[in-house]
């Protein structure tokens, strides 16, 4: 029992590790522009088939696999955070000053529009996605542990370390807090708004490009309605850490993941898992209607 315990909590780290890079993405957005961004989960699926392209380009060269996964992971980073600025420039910026349900209704528009331009060009079929890095199984005993596994939790916490830097340490990260903050004064004090705003559109969904090749490499198939499910998990996951809260994120992820891996040890099917998870997130939500790690924030009126 305590091997299959120990076997659960590696599976809940590497989902929750995934969960997590996208989390970072509606967190962050939602921070600076008080905008639930629902295309975020239609982004991290965009980046999956930037990744899958991008490694039959590379693979049919006969670049070392190393190298071909690095590459993949980066090609895949850049184009994702590209399409978010162009998506940000094209559809938010506009409403960056009306009501705010017109910001929601258009980000819920730009989810239908990506699932389907996806549809509509690549077609329905489930793609596989090539293995970039040969897949070691180890043993500790009777416990298993792929290298894919290691991998993921490796690069998604070095990952999220490196943002939490960014946001703490960085002139960017200052100002991306002062705009979340007020971003009037933010304007006034010389700091570049619109540069902030798209500079964190870009970093959120080049993190969730990343989670998209993580992903990819440990469930390898792909298909244009995969963020639906993965985005409302990750979205659920950064509201019970506290959203606009980078931390919290963080900690909603894994402990939604192991929600996920763990719900059908408790109760008889797996299809319990949505039930669970979503009554966590009411617990939470009535012990703490911040989230976890989330603040409370004045409002005048």
């Amino acid at each position: 029992m305590i091997i299959i315990l120990l076997q659960q909590m590696l599976n809940g780290l590497q989902l929750g590790s995934v969960y997590a890079l996208i989390a970072l993405g509606y967190t962050m957005v939602y921070g600076i522009l008080r905008l639930i961004n629902f295309a975020h989960g239609d982004i991290f699926m965009i980046s999956c088939y930037f990744g899958f392209f991008a490694a039959c380009a590379f693979l049919s060269n006969s670049i070392p696999t190393w190298l071909t996964f690095i590459a993949t992971m980066m090609v895949s980073m850049l184009l994702t955070a590209l399409v978010s600025v162009l998506i940000e420039r094209v559809a938010y910026k506009p409403l960056r000053y009306a009501p705010k349900v017109s910001a929601v209704i258009t980000a819920l528009g730009i989810g239908l529009f990506l699932e389907n331009f996806t549809l509509a060009t690549l077609g329905p079929t489930p793609r596989g996605m090539p293995a970039l890095l040969p897949n070691i199984n180890y043993r500790l005993g009777a416990l298993s542990l792929s290298s894919v596994q290691i991998l993921i939790i490796v690069i998604s916490i070095v990952l999220m370390v490196l943002l939490d830097r960014v946001v703490q340490k960085t002139m960017t990260g200052m100002a991306m807090r002062a705009v979340s903050y007020d971003k009037p004064t933010a304007s006034l004090m010389g700091v570049p708004v619109d540069g902030i705003i798209s500079a964190t559109f870009a970093i959120g969904s080049a993190v969730a490009g990343a989670g998209g090749v993580l992903y990819s490499l440990a469930y390898p198939i792909i298909n244009p309605y995969m963020g639906v499910r993965i985005g409302w998990w990750a979205f659920i996951a950064a509201v019970i850490g506290g959203i606009g809260n980078v931390r919290g994120a963080m900690l909603g992820s894994y402990i939604l993941a192991f929600v996920e891996v763990f719900t059908p040890m408790v109760l008889p099917s797996s299809t319990y898992r949505d039930f669970v998870a979503f009554t966590v997130l009411l617990i939470v939500l009535v012990v703490r209607p911040t989230g976890l790690m989330g603040r409370v924030t004045a409002q005048k009126v």
